[in-house]
């Protein structure tokens, strides 16, 4: 006995543009891995590199997020807790030096090679010739670190540096300056940060619109942001103050957020959901043409975690935020983590030049190998109330992701299909391809299941 799936195709929401990952803190050193893997027996980097961004041998991730850094590498102006998080700048004293960050540069190369043919440059700070304590992070809370007549210079490094890389062959797309400006990026927080009010990412993105439309050599290139790190504070403050102004809103490709929502003592600021509802109400009433993304997520918890629960957590916030913000992008936060934290797809061992897969990688692939460019998401509903599903067409293909985080086997009925798969990821599975046979799909307990169907006879 099964659960019928009734699809609804001619009910569209957002039309997908991709799946990402951010390549901070991690390829700075695994771009420097040339010694072979000894499963694949290929060089370490190109294999993780592979695993991410190859359609055929791995995950075909698409989006593929660069740290543009700020310099405290070059300068040790900033010790941060952890070594890896001071970051290069191509910013050598008004002059540029290219040679900077090579092995992060491998990697993004590495990258648009196996298939991201979507770069995102994004800044954590200014380059710190351009800030006012001549660092990549704060002195004092609350203090903004660039001055107004250094927005220009600032502008003009992020796409001098656009335009490098483009005649390089790499696909880079975004741009985004500002990233989490609501936070205090002191030394004590770990990493490269700017603090900025809602009126100076307006003011700064004025400058690197017009900046932009300058360069006749950036025509495909947008801005992206203002990247503001929890859902509940300040989201349309900075919105609004971008979408304002005419001239930066033709050259903001979308609204872009983050979807973090630490929790709180307070029992209604807690309501996840809640929140993200009267954002995207916000949106369809004074922005209803702009596009969301959501550019940085992570399972904010201490500890290692290579298991099925912490995917089944990733998996539910990204059928939150495709299913009720309509994002058009869902991105990752960091693809390979080398820390004692629950974050990247993959980890690595510095020690040993090692790494290892988790569950997260495997569900994110779920999601990331089959929803590909242009698939419109469409209505998609069941009797089961447990199951959280997902559906998209392109073409005469439809994928559907169904999430069952309960301790109970289910099966799907999928009636009037040909030609019809499920991958596979729970506790013994990874992205394990099953073909469907007769009208039962089979849907094990905590899991991530993909139903792919190439053709499908509509009644």
């Amino acid at each position: 006995m099964g659960t019928n799936i009734w699809l609804y195709p001619e009910k569209k929401y957002q039309t997908f543009e991709s799946f990402g990952v951010s390549g901070a803190w991690w390829a700075q050193v695994v771009g420097g891995w040339e010694h072979l893997d000894s499963k694949s027996g290929k060089p370490c980097r190109e294999r993780i590199v592979e695993l991410l961004f190859s359609k055929e041998n791995g995950i075909g991730i698409t989006c593929y997020r660069y740290n543009l850094g700020g310099g405290s590498k070059n300068s040790n102006s900033c010790t941060f807790s952890k070594g890896n998080r001071g970051a290069e700048s191509f910013d050598a004293n008004g002059k540029y030096d290219w040679s900077r960050d090579k092995n992060a540069v491998w990697v993004l190369k590495e990258a648009a090679k196996n298939g991201a043919d979507e770069i995102c440059f994004f800044c954590n700070s200014p380059p710190e010739r351009l800030t006012k304590n001549h660092k990549s992070c704060l002195d004092r809370a609350w203090h903004e670190n660039i001055t107004k007549e250094n927005y220009l210079p600032f502008a003009k490094y992020c796409f001098d540096v656009t335009e490098h890389f483009l005649a390089k062959g790499i696909p880079v797309r975004y741009l985004s300056p500002v990233n989490e400006p609501i936070w205090v990026w002191t030394e004590k927080h770990g990493q490269e940060g700017c603090h900025y009010r809602p009126r100076s990412v307006s003011a700064l993105f004025k400058v690197f619109a017009n900046e932009l439309e300058n360069r006749p050599n950036l025509k495909g290139v947008k801005l992206a942001g203002a990247e503001n790190g929890d859902l509940r504070w300040f989201n349309k403050s900075y919105t609004r103050g971008l979408l304002k102004d005419e001239q930066i809103k033709r050259n903001l490709d979308s609204i872009d957020f983050h979807s973090y929502f630490l929790p709180l003592p307070i029992p209604f600021m807690n309501n996840r959901i809640a929140f993200m509802k009267r954002f995207r109400k916000y949106m369809d009433k004074n922005f209803p043409h702009m596009p969301l993304k959501m550019s940085e997520w992570t399972h904010m918890k201490g500890g290692r975690d290579y298991g099925i629960d912490s995917a089944l957590v990733q998996a539910q916030i990204m059928y939150e935020d495709i299913s009720i913000l309509n994002v058009v992008s869902w991105q990752h936060w960091i693809a390979v983590s080398e820390v004692d934290f629950c974050d990247g797809l993959i980890y690595i061992n510095e020690d040993t030049k090692t790494f290892e897969m988790t569950k997260r990688y495997y569900a994110f692939g779920n999601f990331s190998k089959f929803v590909t460019k242009g698939f419109v998401r469409v209505d998609v509903s069941s009797d089961d109330k447990d199951l959280n599903m997902l559906a998209f067409c392109k073409d005469d293909e439809t994928v559907i992701i169904v999430i069952n985080s309960t301790n109970e086997d289910k099966s799907l009925v999928l009636e009037n299909c040909d030609n019809a798969f499920v991958h596979i990821t729970d506790e013994k599975r990874n992205l394990e391809k099953i073909e469907i046979s007769g009208v039962f799909v089979p849907i094990f307990k905590k899991s991530i299941s993909t139903i792919t169907i190439q053709s499908c006879k509509k009644e």
